[in-house]
């Protein structure tokens, strides 16, 4: 389970940061960045923090409202727009650095999910392989960015229900795929991404 190990090696306000959505066939990249005070986070909330890929739906939306109350924090996207211009791994940076960006107060490090560490985020970091199971932070941005990314697919998926993002958020599952067949593609998917791109003969 994620503690405060990796947060204490570091003196100052440390941030996790985590992201939502890179492997979706549509919607943006989420990311979410978190800032806890130890000496106020609820012993609760501290045990109850996971890798949000490790946490039911119902349990991810019971946490979100009390992570954002006990934290600074902020959340960032990159458009479709943005992912098909870049590459989702020059998009998942920009939501990287948005999130940062947008927080309250600044940090003084930061703790990032995954093996790379985005440019010019504006914080001296590091990357965690695997952070959302080894820090409380990053283990708690993985959840705002992941609920709040949801949300966002469940509303575009109101305007086109044919695609069953309000349950696959984006990813290209067989209901998906049979959206795509029968209903093309939307303004809402990634052009760059080459299911899509053989589906527009662009490849």
């Amino acid at each position: 389970m994620p503690d405060f190990s990796l947060e204490n090696e570091h003196a100052g306000r440390v941030c996790g940061i985590d992201e939502a959505g890179r492997g979706p066939w549509a919607g943006p990249v989420t990311a979410a960045c978190v800032i806890f005070d130890q000496d106020t986070l609820s012993p609760s909330l501290a045990e109850s923090l996971n890798d949000s890929k490790k946490l039911s739906a119902k349990k991810r939306e019971a946490l979100i409202d009390q992570i954002k109350a006990e934290s600074i924090w902020a959340v960032g996207q990159a458009s479709v727009e943005e992912i098909d211009e870049l590459n989702i791994l020059q998009a998942t940076f920009l939501a990287m650095r948005r999130a940062v960006a947008g927080l309250a107060v600044a940090p003084d490090y930061a703790l990032i999910d995954g093996n790379k560490l985005p440019p010019d985020l504006g914080v001296p970091g590091h990357p965690v392989v695997k952070g959302d199971g080894l820090s409380c932070s990053i283990a708690a941005a993985s959840i705002i960015a992941k609920v709040t990314r949801d949300h966002e697919m469940t509303k575009l998926a109101q305007d086109y229900p044919q695609y069953g993002w309000e349950k696959n958020a984006g990813y290209g599952v067989k209901l998906h795929q049979q959206g795509l067949a029968t209903h093309g593609v939307t303004p809402h998917h990634r052009k760059s991404f080459k299911p899509i791109k053989v589906i527009l003969g662009i490849e």
